[in-house]
């Protein structure tokens, strides 16, 4: 099934700040997240850098409107770009630093490929442009926990019904022999604008194989921040490691 974009209106979303002229941080959640997932990160990282802040649940996540799709394709990543292009302009959001993760992240840098002129600086965690075995391996763990353990229960206290479409729409599409072939990174070059792409050395879903592309890759500047005996979250693992360094790149940009 082709999928269609949702009704914007039915996206849910949070602003933190009050702030003006600097550039607006735009969260993007990883693949099973929300915006309240996020904990108090995105409130830490607006007061340190005295940017506004908008945490958003993609279509099929936390508080917005379920999926208007039944299965998702190889661009599904794409059309969440897409939309996200489209969502900045509702918001008046003319100057945006996207901060992603996982999932998010790869959202980030196709948005920033594609719409350049809005994007001032790109900050990934976990970031994915080709699917690995590690990947692969990773999710077929996930699915494991969540047929054998509370992880469904976990997660329907922030996603509710729509928790097991939006876990299976992961957890199936990754897998499938269509979707080996998926790779982001044609969109690179093209990415101008200063990257920052940070990734635990113990991440259980990607090698530094996508660290080191990515950077060898974007046309902007960029840097990497490869963290020892750190996952897949950096930003709830290492929180005031990453808030420092994370303040630190989004104060150069700004």
């Amino acid at each position: 099934m082709t999928q269609e974009h949702p009704n914007l209106n039915e996206i849910a979303i949070k602003r933190i700040g009050n702030y003006s002229d600097l550039p607006t941080i735009i969260f993007l959640h990883d693949s099973l997240g929300c915006i309240e997932l996020w904990r108090d990160f995105p409130e830490k990282l607006s007061e340190l850098t005295k940017c506004n802040v908008i945490v958003y649940d993609r279509q099929g996540y936390g508080k917005s409107a379920p999926f208007s799709y039944t299965e998702r394709d190889n661009y599904y990543m794409e059309l969440e770009a897409d939309i996200l292009n489209e969502l900045l302009q509702k918001w008046n959001v003319d100057k945006a630093i996207l901060f992603g993760h996982s999932d998010g992240g790869s959202i980030a840098l196709i948005t920033a490929a594609k719409y350049p002129k809005n994007i001032v600086g790109v900050i990934t965690e976990g970031a994915h442009i080709f699917v690995e075995d590690i990947t692969v391996k990773g999710i077929t763990e996930a699915t494991e926990l969540y047929s054998t353990t509370n992880l469904k229960a976990k997660l329907e206290k922030y996603h509710g019904d729509k928790t097991d479409d939006m876990f299976w729409a992961w957890a199936k599409t990754w897998v499938t022999n269509d979707f080996k072939t998926w790779n982001i990174e044609n969109f690179l070059p093209s990415i101008k604008c200063p990257v920052l792409i940070i990734q635990g050395e113990a991440d259980e879903y990607g090698t530094l194989k996508q660290v080191h592309r990515i950077i060898d890759q974007v046309s902007g500047e960029s840097f990497d921040f490869i963290i020892p005996n750190v996952g897949h979250t950096p930003h709830k693992e290492v929180s005031e490691l990453i808030l420092e360094r994370t303040a630190k790149f989004i104060n150069r940009v700004s």
